[in-house]
């Protein structure tokens, strides 16, 4: 795109300039699950912890504003052994101000850039209650939140294309 000047040049138009801001974030829901210490069970184990991730974005009903949430959920259970040590589920939102984005770009913003600001916060929350559960803190590795978008509409293409064979 050219813009004309006054003298008849035409300089290019500068693309809009993309703005996000958090409004906010919260725990919309969390539950941690101490199975062990229900049991009375107590001393040294290593735990071997599998991660389960799912991301959501909704348009909220200000102009510009989103809200997303990310779901983690952990189960924990003793190395080598089927016993479950601890469960934990958290739902953490946050709420973005996010101007200047093209409609076409905006969903991925939503999905990748959005969820990745808030794992700083997620993972500092896991911690804190994975320690206050009597274990060792959980330091949960980053998430490559570009790799599950595309998992996820890889996904969403498959079950399509199962819908139109079927």
């Amino acid at each position: 795109m050219t813009e004309e000047t006054a003298a008849g040049t035409t300089q290019p138009q500068a693309a809009p300039q993309i703005q996000m801001r958090i409004l906010g974030q919260f725990i919309r829901d969390m539950s941690f699950e101490n199975v062990m210490a229900q049991k009375g069970v107590s001393g040294d184990v290593q735990p071997e912890i599998s991660v389960q991730v799912n991301l959501d974005a909704k348009k909220r009903s200000a102009d510009h504003q989103y809200e997303v949430s990310i779901k983690l959920n952990l189960k924990s259970k003793a190395k080598g052994l089927e016993d479950i040590l601890f469960l934990c589920e958290i739902d953490y939102c946050g709420l973005f101000h996010v101007e200047g984005v093209p409609n076409d770009q905006l969903h991925p913003f939503l999905m990748i850039e959005c969820p990745r600001m808030l794992f700083p916060y997620l993972r500092r929350i896991v911690s804190d209650i994975t320690r206050d559960g009597g274990y060792p803190p959980v330091n949960l590795d980053n998430i490559d939140f570009v790799g599950l978008y595309r998992n996820e509409l890889m996904r969403r293409q498959a079950e399509a294309s199962d819908k139109a064979e079927a």
